[in-house]
């Protein structure tokens, strides 16, 4: 799940006793202002006590979804449902250039001829280990070898959970994880492509902009390009946060709505979120918040740049990221290679939250495009 604020989830789902005594009780992880407790039904209590910890260090994070990564997947989504057989799934941790251990993970195809390299940047409050996993795998049986990291303070890499205090540092993490994948000599001779979610968008965005002439292309789901007006606190508060940042990076100060019925437009799904443990719930920290604006203004001012190969896809529908600012993008980007799609009715979430009929067809989008530009790309790499 991609959102600018992750579910509150203690209302899901819940017999109607147990949401009065959640509502009186106030139950908060770690206490004080966190997100109101997680409440699975049919689990124990011990299991409850680990999904309600303190979620700020990563110990914490990594217990919970090691307790329930068999459960998450024994969920309905349609692309758990995929088989595995034929695919190759690893999964380490590794410490990196600023002495941060980052989890990774990577699927590839053993069946099958491998056609390019995907790596996936997603997005905020999420991992690469839930809804991704039926993405992965998808994208794997299709023939490409998916590659994606979680950023430092999110899913089970190091960090303070929701904390971004340098968004230029996330994507040079992700460029230097892409960079050592990349430099296996079995793959020095395929296609590499960016596929961006949301703030992952924006993340993808930015890697080229770092790195113009190092892919081949790059898939933008809903991309963070801009915070949609709906979900901006209102301009005077927004200063005064912006000012408070500056002294108290790490609050959780920022008023957001609740964005789950915004961004999953299929109810059925939108309750399956629960299930996502060790995502961020609570609201934004200062400055990450402030990183956030920051970021999205810059790519805003710098759409006439992107030059590389470009799938934008966008919910028309979607209020939590504009989608208008992808319409700039596929207008303004100096790529002679771009394509935009533009679904009638669909959320932000268009490979989590919509119906199955509509993932799938996203899907044969995003396949169709990847088949294309994979074999079109093959000879010009093979020469470099």
């Amino acid at each position: 799940m991609s959102l600018i604020r992750t579910l509150p989830f203690s209302e899901m789902a819940l017999p109607s006793s147990a949401k009065e005594k959640n509502n009186k009780g106030k139950t908060y992880r770690g206490g004080g202002t966190m997100a109101p407790a997680v409440m699975l039904q049919g689990i124990d209590d011990e299991l409850q006590k680990i999904i309600n910890a303190n979620m700020d260090k990563v110990s914490a994070r990594r217990r919970a979804r090691e307790v329930f990564k068999d459960i998450q997947l024994q969920i309905d989504y349609c692309l758990f449902k995929l088989p595995t057989d034929g695919l190759k799934m690893k999964e380490l941790y590794e410490v990196n250039s600023r002495g941060l251990e980052i989890f990774c993970k990577s699927w590839l195809p053993e069946t099958s001829p491998l056609k390019a390299l995907v790596f996936y940047c997603h997005g905020y409050g999420d991992t690469c280990t839930f809804f991704f996993e039926g993405v992965a795998r998808k994208l794997s049986l299709s023939g490409y070898g998916v590659f994606a990291m979680d950023y430092p303070g999110f899913g089970l890499s190091e960090g303070l959970h929701g904390y971004i205090p340098s968004f230029d540092a996330i994507v040079d993490d992700v460029i230097e994880h892409c960079s050592k994948v990349k430099e296996n000599p079995e793959y020095q001779n395929l296609p590499s492509f960016l596929f961006g979610q949301s703030m992952g968008g924006a993340v993808a965005l930015k890697v080229h902009l770092k790195q113009p002439n190092a892919w081949d292309g790059a898939i933008l789901v809903a991309p963070m390009c801009k915070i949609a007006d709906d979900v901006v606190p209102p301009e005077i508060l927004k200063y005064i946060l912006i000012g408070l940042a500056k002294f108290l990076p790490q609050r959780k100060l920022v008023p957001l709505k609740d964005l789950g019925e915004m961004a999953f437009r299929d109810e059925k799904k939108l309750a399956m979120t629960k299930y996502n443990v060790i995502s961020y719930k609570d609201k934004p920290r200062l400055g990450t918040a402030v990183e956030l604006l920051k970021t999205t203004q810059e790519i805003e001012k710098r759409l006439e740049e992107v030059s590389l190969p470009l799938l934008i896809l966008h919910g028309e529908a979607d209020i939590v990221t504009d989608p208008s600012v992808s319409k700039a993008l596929y207008e303004k980007a100096r790529s002679k290679d771009k394509n935009l799609h533009l679904y009638k009715d669909s959320y932000h979430s268009l490979l989590e939250g919509e119906p199955d009929e509509k993932i799938f067809q996203v899907f044969d989008d995003i396949i169709s495009w990847l088949d294309e530009h994979s074999s079109r790309n093959i000879p010009s790499v093979e020469s470099h």
